[in-house]
């Protein structure tokens, strides 16, 4: 049964090392949250580790720029994870071809920037759609404007040719501040309703926990799984994705969910009972706000 508590303190002597996410439990895209520095400050100063692992589609040094843009305190991590970095791997290792369409905004072309740990990389040409091998998804054109209704014409070009897509950020959605924006997943999720092939490497999936056991190796390779907490507000890719590695997790309940389980402050008893049962989901702990 999934444990309300009041503060990450509360349980964190429990493990040794947190995978935390980002949008919606350190910052909301524009700003951080306070108490969410704290709590991670405070867990560092007791010797806990933190990596942070994040569906974004860039590069991990890009989302370092970006963390120091909006002004998260630095000294909340240790290291970081990117869906990114992990479908930047796959791609240079030939999965969707050498030449590939680009579905996305332009700020996202760092993601085609070669990797040096990836040995002889696949030469990745990007092409117009009907000249493609392969899709790239890194998100929408404009998520400001656009819905994934927009991209409905193209993937089914796609689907006809029998290209697969790349997805490099699984979610489907995130707050931006007070506007919900749609995200790459949203788009590989109808790529595979029309009966299309979509590879995923972000939460829930593997290959990115793979990656931040390896960044985490790096920092300290005596921590093993029963040490690790993975801390988000996506019940199907933070909570999700940690019980399928085996993880005990704490889900942030005022990020996505908080309308569906009633969080103010903190969440309202039934309606988090509620929204568990219907997703199928058993988080070890809960809270309102990583704090």
């Amino acid at each position: 049964m999934t444990r309300v508590i009041r503060s990450f303190a509360e349980v964190s002597n429990r493990y040794r090392a947190a995978f935390v996410d980002l949008w919606g439990c350190v910052h909301d895209g524009y700003r951080p949250f306070p108490e969410a520095e704290e709590a991670l400050r405070r867990y560092r100063r007791e010797g806990g580790k933190v990596v942070l692992v994040t569906n974004s589609p860039r590069p991990r040094l890009a989302v370092e720029r970006q963390l120091g843009r909006i002004g998260v305190d630095p000294d909340c991590w240790d290291a970081i994870a990117t869906s990114g970095d992990s479908a930047r791997a796959a791609m240079f290792r030939g999965v969707v071809g050498a030449k590939v369409h680009h579905l996305g905004p332009p700020r996202e072309i760092g993601f085609f920037e070669e990797m040096a740990i990836v040995d002889d990389p696949a030469p990745i040409e990007l092409v117009p759609l009907d000249e493609a091998e392969g899709i790239v998804c890194t998100g929408l054109v404009n998520d400001e404007t656009e819905t994934p209704d927009d991209y409905r014409d193209a993937l089914l070009q796609a689907r006809r040719r029998g290209l697969k897509l790349l997805c490099a950020n699984p979610d489907i959605v995130v707050d931006r501040g007070e506007r919900r924006v749609w995200c790459a997943g949203a788009l590989a999720e109808m790529y595979s309703e029309m009966g299309g092939e979509s590879l995923y490497f972000g939460k829930p999936w593997p290959p990115i926990y793979d990656l931040a056991r390896r960044r985490l190796r790096l920092l300290d390779d005596s921590i093993a799984d029963p040490d690790i907490v993975a801390i988000g507000d996506g019940i199907h890719t933070d909570v999700k994705g940690a019980a399928d590695e085996g993880l005990e997790s704490i889900f942030i309940t005022g990020g996505l969910a908080a309308r569906e389980t009633a969080t103010t402050d903190q969440p309202d008893p039934a309606a988090l009972k509620e929204f568990l049962a219907n997703s199928g989901m058993s988080p070890v702990h809960a809270i309102g706000r990583l704090r």
